[in-house]
This record gives C-alpha cells, sequence and structure tokens, in this order.
C-alpha cells in the first residue's frame, strides 16, 4: 500500500513531518519519490487520453457538420420539387446532428477544464518531486557523513588499533635489541696494532691541518707587528 492514496494527498503533503516521523528515513524518502514519479506518470497518461479524446470528438463534430449541411441540400431540393413534408423531415435530420454536435462541443469543453486541472497538477507534483529529490540528496550526504564519522571512532578507539601499536612497539624493541647486540659485541675488545697506529695518523693530519689553520688566521697579524 502507497502512502499517498492521490494526486492531491501528494500534493499536500508535509515531508518533513513524514521523515520526521520514519524509522528509516532513508528508506521513506526513497519510497515517496518512487510513488510521486509513479503518480506524475498516471497524470500524463490522463491527460494524453483527455487529449486524445478531443481531437476524436473534433474530427466527428466536423463529420457531423457536413452531414447538417447535407440535409440542408436536401431540404432545399424537397422544396424546390414541392414536397414540404420531405423537406421538413430533413431539418429534423439536421436539427438531430446538431444536437450531437453541440454534446460533443460540451464534452470537449469538459476535458478543456480537465486538461487544466492536469496541468496544474503536473506544475505542483514537478515541485514536490524536486522538494524530494533535494531532500534525498540532504539525508544521503548526511547519512554518509554520520557513517564516516563512526568508521573514523572505530579506527582510532577500536581494538584493530590498539593491535596495530601493540606490533609497532614489538619490532621497536626487536630493533633495539639488535642494536644493543651490535654494541655489546664491540665491548672489551682490544685494538689491534695496526688500528692503533691508523689512529696515530689520522691524529697527525688533523693536528698538521689544525696548525695549518692557525697559522693562515695568524700570519698577517704577525707580519704586520
Amino acid at each position: 500500500m502507497g502512502i499517498f492514496s492521490r494526486t492531491r494527498d501528494i500534493i499536500a503533503a508535509n515531508m518533513t513531518d513524514l521523515l520526521d516521523r520514519a524509522e528509516d528515513p532513508a528508506k521513506m524518502i526513497r519510497m515517496i519519490i518512487l510513488e510521486m514519479e509513479e503518480t506524475l506518470v498516471e497524470v500524463r497518461a490522463s491527460a494524453a487520453r483527455h487529449i486524445a479524446d478531443q481531437k476524436e470528438m473534433r474530427r466527428q463534430i466536423a463529420k457531423l457538420d457536413q452531414v447538417q449541411a447535407g440535409w440542408i441540400e436536401k431540404a432545399e431540393l424537397a422544396l424546390s420539387k414541392g414536397r414540404e413534408d420531405l423537406a421538413k423531415a430533413a431539418l429534423v435530420e439536421k436539427q438531430k446532428s446538431g444536437d450531437l454536435a453541440e454534446q460533443l462541443q460540451d464534452e470537449i469543453q469538459s476535458i478543456d477544464e480537465a486538461l487544466s486541472a492536469c496541468e496544474v497538477d503536473i506544475a505542483k507534483l514537478q515541485s514536490k518531486l524536486r522538494e524530494a529529490r533535494a531532500r534525498q540528496n540532504s539525508i544521503t550526504t548526511r547519512l554518509e557523513s554520520a557513517h564516516n564519522r563512526t568508521r573514523m571512532r572505530e579506527m582510532y578507539a577500536g581494538q584493530k588499533v590498539e593491535d596495530a601499536f601493540s606490533r609497532f612497539e614489538v619490532l621497536e624493541r626487536r630493533v633495539d635489541m639488535a642494536e644493543g647486540r651490535a654494541d655489546a659485541a664491540g665491548l672489551g675488545v682490544q685494538k689491534s696494532l695496526e688500528e692503533e697506529i691508523a689512529e696515530l695518523r689520522q691524529s697527525d693530519k688533523v693536528d698538521a691541518e689544525l696548525a695549518a689553520l692557525k697559522a693562515r688566521l695568524h700570519g698577517p697579524a704577525a707580519g704586520e707587528a
């Protein structure tokens, strides 16, 4: 069973109230849009039938006009031959065709009024449908935002994050142990003779560069003195 019973219910509907009372607003707005679209199709189909009926009636009126013209010719012929009785009978038939044409014209007028009402209803339905689709976009955006916030909270506060940090701590501890073993491997190891001599040579080079640098810095000052 639909949310609305007819076009007038949709036009008079307060979507804010409907959505506020709905347990699942997203589902409700989808149902509303679907029913509005179906109703709009039905109203357009009704308008199309009215237009088709009008075209058929206008064709019938045109034929009846021709029939009336034919009876007038027959009445004139009967009078020209002195047959007033036949002329009168022909005019009676003409009148019947004229009455039927007037009835059809009245029906066309009624259909015109129905079509005007359909046009107004279609415009209002389209407006309501645009409103519903705008609400749907808003609801969808809000739901996505809420779901994203929930996922972020779960990401930062959940067990998975705690497990990940625990694994990081284990890895860091393994790195500390590896570095500790490397440092410990050098404790208590005496340097070889070649290593000590190499260090002395390196120290001599550094001392020589230092002396040269001092000489460059203090040389000009000593010349001035």
